[in-house]
């Protein structure tokens, strides 16, 4: 196999939740350049931005397909994973990316901040995995990629601390599902980013302060971009990761070396 084979994923079909900005957003595109069909959902649409990243994915000679949903509603995902097949016959790549964290301290997180957090983070991609899964198996292949958090690693200062709960159990999630359906040729990893530049950590990186004690751990001395983020994704979606498995890749530039 050429080595432009180990990273192309022409023709293949992806799901990416959250995928309106962000990390998203920019594995979306990066799978699209690589040749694959991209469906996308995110909870919020109205603003137009959803429809943007599939217009830029069709401008690509690829074909995309733009859905709201929300993650941590078994419906709505039942319905993106019925829409996708329905439209593409298929899917090859499903990448759980939407995310989103309430609270900050423990002792101060309500409970409310507590369920939004695990239901987005944790339940969203237990349903996918799930129901995306089952697909996987039956066709006997498939790559899931679930994006989680190098706070789900190691207790971090000033962490979202729901949100790091949520994350660490996403990794174990990866790890046993990677064992239950290994032996149908469907593989399972985490990516565990660092600090990244988008719109959710905008008041790090706005804040001169914030920024540079955010930096201050890394080896590199800066946050990431989100397609610092989607070329890992790649790799691990192509035949070039076909023995990589149960794995938590971490793109952090150093911080938990």
């Amino acid at each position: 196999m050429k080595v432009a084979d180990l990273y192309s994923l022409t023709d293949k079909v992806a799901v990416v939740t959250g995928a309106r900005r962000g990390i998203g957003a920019a594995i979306a595109l990066t799978y699209a350049e690589a040749g694959a069909h991209v469906a996308m959902c995110d909870i919020e649409m109205a603003d137009g931005e959803l429809d943007a990243v599939a217009q830029k994915i069709n401008e690509l000679g690829r074909k995309s397909l733009a859905l709201k949903a929300d993650v941590s509603v078994n419906t709505d995902v039942q319905y993106v994973v019925r829409k996708t097949i329905e439209e593409f016959g298929r899917i090859d790549i499903l990448v759980n990316n939407a995310g989103s964290g309430k609270g900050t301290r423990l002792l101060e997180t309500t409970e409310e901040d507590w369920d939004h957090t695990l239901a987005v983070n944790l339940k969203g991609t237990v349903l996918f995995c799930r129901e995306v899964g089952k697909h996987m198996v039956e066709r006997q292949s498939g790559c899931i990629i679930n994006i989680a958090a190098i706070g789900g690693l190691k207790a971090i200062r000033d962490y979202v601390r729901p949100y790091a709960a949520a994350k660490a159990a996403v990794i174990m999630l990866s790890r046993e599902f990677a064992r239950e359906v290994g032996p149908f040729n469907v593989r399972v990893n985490a990516i565990a980013p660092g600090g990244i530049r988008t719109e959710l950590t905008r008041s790090i990186w706005g804040d001169p302060e914030r920024l540079k004690q955010a930096t201050a751990g890394t080896f590199m001395g800066r946050m990431a971009e989100p397609e610092e983020v989607a070329s890992v994704a790649l790799f691990i979606a192509g035949e070039g990761a076909a023995w990589i498995t149960g794995q938590v890749i971490r793109v952090d530039g150093g911080a938990l070396a």
